[in-house]
């Protein structure tokens, strides 16, 4: 007996347009016991089948499409199949200047809810979705047999796993890793990642191509302000760009503490660098009270808004933000502004950085727009995936 869900009338259509999420309230019925990630055919209330996908009974989100052919068979060879096309995609990434980078982007290598990064050595991935999890043996042994790789970690910690009625696991499957730790080189700086209390998988490996951009703007700027800096990433690109001071501000004592740390191991670095734990928001306003200045400004926050309905409470914050650093920067000096937030899209964040320079009475140019590296794909079908979203603006 075929396992399957059956959709209510006309509400194939995003099926057909190649969506790979299936709502709950989209379900007419169901065949009976299913199992948490077990595979489902997918019809229409007609009765022709559009594919295949995975069962989640504790999400709203209750299929994802693994495939939109109704003749694949979804098992461990498909599973298999899916990461080596994936991992093979991303081997003109690896180079002497870099040699950390995403691996497999869920949805954005149909494989929902997996996410693998590659650190050096060492692989840590995320689970994060009930069909995933389904093959997790499967994922574990076919991550263990990739070539080069010594250590493997899991880091399926992250919240969304309890809407898939699934706990949170963190652990070491392969290998020794002392105090957590991995050394990796990006774009040619030296960095120390904690992979077992890191964000995410220890490192924000999507803002690699940005990380280097800010790098070309830095050689224009003497003074640079990073907010939210994490474990100093945008800093340590503009010191390597020759910026004489920079200042970095966060929240996280052990943030700032590895960021100081990863300073150290590039001690060609000639500028002044200056680590300030702090709320972003109540620092910004100190330095505009003590009449502060800078030619670069990068703004990287964490996400405000994760889903479409805390997007009004976030704009408020983003134009808090957003307002404070453009009476903070220089005439001619650039703001390097971020949303990662999933809730906030492209189009709406630029409508909030422009309400933000107007209420702060300057004017500016839009000089580009930065997304997520190649090594976080993107499909056409699925926009949910464009959740970063950069924008770097210049004042007049």
């Amino acid at each position: 007996m075929v396992l399957k869900v059956v959709l209510k009338k006309g509400r194939e259509k995003s099926v057909l347009r190649g969506h790979p999420w299936i709502f709950a309230g989209a379900l007419a019925e169901s065949s009976p016991n299913l199992k948490r990630g077990e595979t489902v055919a997918i019809e229409t209330a007609e009765g022709q089948c559009l594919g295949w996908g995975a069962f989640s009974p504790d999400s709203q989100i209750r299929v994802r499409l693994w495939s939109a052919d109704p003749s694949a068979k979804i098992n461990e060879a498909f599973i298999e199949g899916r990461i080596h096309a994936a991992v093979q995609r991303r081997q003109s990434l690896f180079s002497e200047q870099t040699n950390a980078v995403r691996l497999v982007h869920s949805e954005g290598d149909g494989l929902p809810g997996l996410i693998v990064d590659q650190y050096a050595d060492v692989i840590v991935f995320q689970v994060l979705s009930a069909g995933i999890e389904y093959f997790y043996d499967t994922v574990v042994r076919v991550l263990k047999s990739l070539p080069g790789v010594q250590k493997l970690v899991e880091r399926s910690d992250a919240d969304v796993r309890a809407l898939e009625g699934l706990e949170s696991r963190v652990s070491i499957l392969m290998g020794d890793l002392p105090n957590g730790r991995v050394s990796i080189v990006e774009n040619g700086l030296q960095y120390s990642v904690d992979l077992i209390e890191g964000h995410k998988t220890g490192f924000y490996l999507d803002q690699r191509d940005n990380r280097q951009k800010v790098a070309h703007y830095a050689k224009e700027a003497k003074t640079v302000l990073n907010c939210f800096c994490y474990t100093g990433g945008f800093s340590l690109s503009a010191l390597q760009s020759g910026s004489s001071e920079v200042l970095s501000i966060d929240a996280s004592e052990s943030a700032l503490a590895l960021a100081q740390e990863n300073f150290r191991l590039n001690p060609s670095f000639q500028g002044q660098a200056t680590w300030l734990e702090g709320d972003v928001f109540e620092e910004l306003r100190r330095l505009r009270d003590r009449g502060k200045s800078f030619d670069l400004i990068i703004l990287d926050p964490p996400k405000f808004a994760p889903t479409i309905a805390h997007a009004e409470r976030a704009s408020r914050a983003y134009k808090d933000i957003n307002l404070l650093a453009f009476k903070l920067l220089n005439a001619g000096g650039r703001l390097v502004t971020f949303s990662c937030s999933g809730g906030i899209s492209l189009d709406l964040f630029r409508k909030i950085v422009a309400g933000s320079a107007i209420d702060a009475g300057v004017d500016g140019i839009l000089e580009d727009i930065l997304m997520a590296g190649s090594d976080h794909p993107i499909r056409i079908s699925f926009p949910e995936g464009e959740y970063l979203k950069g924008l770097v603006l210049r004042k007049l």
